[in-house]
């Protein structure tokens, strides 16, 4: 039976407050000597605690762990059982400290510094230039950052622990290092920035990053600095031995407390740290007093030095012989324990002792306290939260089990909840994982942190056992274990050489696969653990995990990482996501020489089309240089043409324009299917060239450059050049009647002929209206094209009386509609009259428009036989 949970309370403020000092560990001869030799940093909610031998210190041979030399920092779990040991070869250490995930962090006077997990792997980071050239004297490492103060008496700040750039902080103007000096971290101050405080003379100078300001007292200076954990209060201690609890604004002084009064109390004070945020432990050599609000103390004796690391709820102290926890007895703990308790709580727990006696009291007790039932079982299913040892806590879930079947609608969550936090939380507290979280520690963090605790000691089973648990997805674990496994894990010997390698990769990915597949880690990202088989130099087996990766947006980045090149361009095209093809091809276009690239994408055959289409299209739009040479080196003759004559329609260049003409015409002779092409682009140039020779003739002021050939004549003969014009038409063989459409696709004004020469000369004259001009050029020949164009061009144009001499010569049948078209209505009656045509002229009296001409056509018929 365990020892009756007030056995170890203490009071203070006169019995109204108790506070509970528990034995977690017992730790006797596991730690190195004495711990005064020793230079210690503690982590927080129950972490390790990382040692270094203190330099300057001289200590007897024999009397440190011989396996502890002067460059090795340890790191013990709060049990004593050793975590971790390594060698620090990076020149003299200034500070090293915790980070909030357990990491630790360990900074030298050259401002560099290096973050360890528990399994010794680091990253290592610099403070900066400045850092390196002034050096740095001094440091405080908090759970999201660290600050150093540099040989010129700057503050550097750091945040997070991802290598960012330091920022410099508010420069106090000090003249020499200050006496003490502490930070308060972002989280705890109203700022959200660090804040950093400094003992200088009798003052305290507060420091952030905008502005250093001096809080004017003058009880210092200070020989210790701590902050509470929640950041509202501060803990002083004088030179002279006087402590001062006084509010961060220094606005409220709280308490005071002279440590020179402590009996056996011997030389200088160890450390001055809180407990929770209500009271302040000193310690010396082998004397920890715990002062309270207003002056109480109480005394902890052991037999050599400790070293104390404050939680949120209460402290830890670790001794040569034990590692306890000294805290503020719990409310509820309190209510159900106090002796002589009438807390409907204590009755509770007292029915259910005399129910399990079978004695009739239990039945009287419930009875008393029925109106308070429900909230006495809340108290009691607190309490036992708060119990460390599990024989009480089992008492007290049993009380509020006891009582809650008396209670018609209770809801049982925070019974189960607390029942599997217990359980989870006295699985770790064992001494061989020695993670002491208290309750209210646990539920400050998540059971998921608590999951990370556990596997960055490579506790993998039991994480996985508590994620079931709690009914945590085991992607996590299955992630970290895979990653563990892979880091220790070596090919097998059944080969020589790679073979031995691929075939220990095949067993490790199979294995990998089986246990994500049995323990349903679907959700693990197969690319994550892939990566991490990279960077440990297990490429086949990297390929291999990422074939079992179903999102290709993780499987390619890593591919191209690993310069899997043909690989990562496949896996981005199978996935139908035209960005992440358009990712790997830029990707690829920056890394690779430009014949590598393209190769790359010709070999891929059909598999890579799309990538080819839109290699194409991009490069269409931002870089033409790179189609160009994309297309040559595939030996795309007519695409390169079609890309020249492109190049020709928007160029406004004469000379650009001829020679992107001159390119396609020899793109498209080297293609044997493709003379006609090479044959209209020759044409061109002719055109083009001879262009060039009319515009040079006009001296400039015509444009001809770039026009087609019907183009270049109209221009020709409106601007009275009409010997080149028929120069033109000969050379080009433009047909007088008609012509067979000819155009090149993507360039329609380099070559088109579209309409007849007659057709051209006549619109061209009719538009400068050069109507003798039209009337020798009609009467030069036959027209090819008859006279009836004549007619209704002119009249299209608004010339119905010059078009009246051309309707003569047009066939006999058409002229009435043409006179009529003319607005020449006798002209028309004479016509049917001449050819006896009186059903036309019928006709014609039918359509007329006014009555006039009407009554004219009817004499006209009238002398008709």
């Amino acid at each position: 039976m365990s020892e009756h949970p007030t056995l170890s309370w203490e009071p203070m403020q006169d019995g109204s407050v108790f506070y509970r000092r528990h034995q977690l560990y017992s730790i006797a001869g596991k730690l190195p000597g004495d711990l005064q030799d020793f230079i210690i940093a503690g982590c927080r909610y129950g972490g390790p605690i990382a040692v270094m031998r203190d330099t300057s210190k001289m200590v007897a041979i024999g009397h440190a762990a011989p396996a502890f030399s002067k460059t090795q920092i340890q790191v013990y779990s709060p049990a004593g059982e050793g975590i971790l040991l390594f060698s620090w070869d990076q020149g003299k250490i200034i500070r090293f400290g915790w980070t909030g995930d357990e990491r630790l962090v360990v900074l030298n006077e050259e401002g560099v510094y290096r973050v360890y997990d528990l399994q010794g792997e680091y990253q290592q980071y610099s403070l900066g230039s400045e850092a390196g050239e002034m050096g740095v004297i001094d440091a405080r490492v908090h759970e999201t950052g660290l600050v150093a103060l540099t040989g010129s008496l700057t503050f550097l700040e750091v945040k997070g622990w991802t290598g960012g750039k330091p920022l410099t902080l508010a420069n106090p103007g000090l003249s020499q290092p200050p006496l003490s000096w502490t930070v308060i971290p972002p989280d705890q101050t109203i700022s959200r920035h660090v804040e950093v405080l400094l003992s200088v003379e009798s003052t305290i100078y507060s420091v952030d990053n905008l502005e250093s300001l001096d809080q004017r007292i003058s009880r210092g200076p200070f020989s210790h600095m701590s902050p509470s954990p929640n950041g509202k209060s501060l803990a002083l201690l004088t030179f002279s031995g006087l402590l001062w609890v006084v509010s961060t604004d220094f606005q409220r002084s709280l308490a005071e407390f002279d440590t020179t009064s402590v009996a056996g109390a011997t030389g200088d004070v160890h450390q001055v740290e809180w407990c929770g945020n209500d009271a302040v432990l000193v310690t010396w050599a082998s004397l920890a007093v715990l002062v309270g609000p207003f002056g109480d103390t109480l005394q902890y004796f052991y037999s050599g030095s400790t070293f104390a690391v404050t939680e949120p709820d209460g402290i830890r102290i670790i001794g040569p012989d034990t590692c306890d926890f000294v805290q503020k007895v719990p409310p509820s703990s309190a209510s159900v324990f106090r002796p002589g308790s009438t807390s409907p709580s204590a009755i509770l727990f007292d029915a259910w002792e005399n129910f399990s006696r079978r004695s009739p009291k239990a039945d009287e007790s419930i009875r008393s306290i029925r109106p308070e039932l429900a909230a006495a079982v809340d108290e009691c299913i607190d309490a036992a939260a708060r119990e460390w040892e599990p024989y009480w806590q089992r008492r007290l879930l049993n009380a509020a089990k006891f009582g809650r079947s008396f209670l018609d609608l209770y809801d049982p969550s925070d019974f189960v909840n607390v029942g599997q936090a217990l359980k989870v939380l006295n699985a770790v507290r064992f001494y061989e994982i020695g993670i002491p979280l208290s309750y209210a520690q646990y539920t400050q963090l998540s059971p998921s942190h608590l999951i990370s605790r556990l596997l960055s000691r490579n506790l993998h089973l039991l994480a996985l056992r508590i994620s079931s648990y709690l009914t945590l997805p085991p992607d996590a674990v299955l992630k970290h274990w895979a990653s563990a496994k892979i880091l220790r894990s070596k090919p097998s010997a059944t080969g020589t050489g790679k073979n031995a390698e691929l075939d220990g990769d095949d067993a490790l990915c199979r294995t990998i696969v089986e246990k994500f597949e049995q323990l349903g880690g679907g959700r693990v990202s197969y690319a994550d653990i892939a990566k991490r088989a990279w960077e440990v130099g297990r490429t086949a087996l990297a390929t291999k995990l990422l074939d079992h990766e179903t999102k290709a947006s993780d499987q390619v980045p890593l591919l191209l990482s690993m310069k899997e090149d043909k690989l990562a361009l496949t896996k981005a095209v199978e996935s139908g996501d035209t960005d992440l093809v358009y990712h790997v091809l830029l990707h690829l276009q920056k890394r690779l020489s430009l014949g590598s690239f393209f190769r790359l994408i010709e070999e891929g055959g059909p598999r890579l089309a799309l990538a080819s289409r839109l290699l194409q299209v991009y490069a269409r739009a931002q870089n033409r240089d790179m189609l160009r040479d994309f297309y040559y080196s595939d030996d795309r003759r007519v695409e390169s043409a079609v890309l020249c004559l492109e190049d020709a329609a928007s160029s406004q260049d004469p000379a650009a324009k001829l020679a992107s003409v001159k390119a396609a015409q020899k793109f498209f002779s080297e293609d044997k299917d493709r003379s006609f092409e090479a044959k209209m682009m020759d044409e061109n140039v002719r055109l083009l060239t001879f262009q060039q020779t009319l515009e040079k003739e006009a001296d400039g002021k015509i444009a001809f450059f770039g026009q087609s050939v019907n183009e270049t004549i109209r221009t020709c003969l409106i601007n009275g050049m009409a010997k080149r014009a028929d120069k033109i038409k000969y050379d080009f063989k433009v047909p007088d009647k008609r012509s067979v459409c000819v155009s090149i696709c993507r360039a329609p004004r380099l070559i088109s002929h579209c309409n007849s020469f007659w057709y051209l000369k006549l619109r061209a004259l009719t538009e400068i209206r050069d109507f003798e001009g039209l009337e020798a050029f009609a009467k030069s020949k036959r027209s090819p094209i008859g006279y009836e164009a004549f007619v209704k061009h002119l009249v299209e144009k608004g010339y119905p009386k010059e078009a009246l001499p051309y309707v003569a010569r047009c066939d006999g049948p058409k002229r009435a509609d043409l006179y009529v078209l003319c607005n020449d209505w006798r002209a028309a009656a004479k016509e049917c009259k001449d050819r006896g045509d009186k059903a036309k002229l019928e006709q014609l009296r039918k359509t007329c428009p006014n009555s006039l001409i009407a009554r004219e056509l009817e004499q006209v018929a009238g002398t008709m036989k």
